[in-house]
């Protein structure tokens, strides 16, 4: 069953692999908010994922941003590497395998202070069954996953 999962996940991640864009390394800023304009900020503070309001965004780093409240956008204005996902919202676990694939907002982990979002069920599962390697490998490989994301 367990390798089954593993075939079946790395199916799903080749063909949710997306092709690079350009202008920003953040997931989801050449055709909209950052991370499905979900606020970064809840997922510290609410410990959910949650959707920002249209009357609270900013831009950073080539995205924008949305959140709940004025709060917490400023909050995250205050101190963005602290609240912005890892990988700049791509999947933790395709950055870790040297692929790019949307990170998913729904799937999303916090591990020592950092946010991590994966594409779908399965790449958070197999993450999840060794994450500190699979962060090492996915700092690892970043700098290449960022070119990929930069070259068009």
């Amino acid at each position: 069953m367990k390798i089954f999962l593993y075939v079946l996940a790395a199916i799903f991640l080749v063909l949710t692999t997306l092709p690079a864009q350009a202008a920003s390394d953040i997931s989801g800023a050449s055709d909209g908010f950052a991370i499905e304009g979900y606020d970064t900020v809840a997922y510290f503070t609410e410990g959910l994922a949650t959707k920002g309001d249209s009357r609270f965004n900013t831009d950073w780093h080539g995205a924008k941003w949305r959140f709940v409240s004025s709060e917490h956008r400023d909050l995250f204005m205050a101190h963005p590497e602290q609240y912005a996902p890892q990988y700049g919202g791509y999947c933790a676990y395709a950055a870790a395998n040297n692929s790019v694939a949307e990170g998913a907002a729904e799937r999303w982990k916090i591990v020592d202070n950092k946010l991590y979002l994966n594409t779908n069920f399965f790449a958070q599962k197999l993450w999840q069954n060794n994450i500190p390697s699979n962060i090492t490998s996915a700092d690892h490989h970043w700098p290449e996953v960022q070119a990929k994301i930069n070259a068009k």
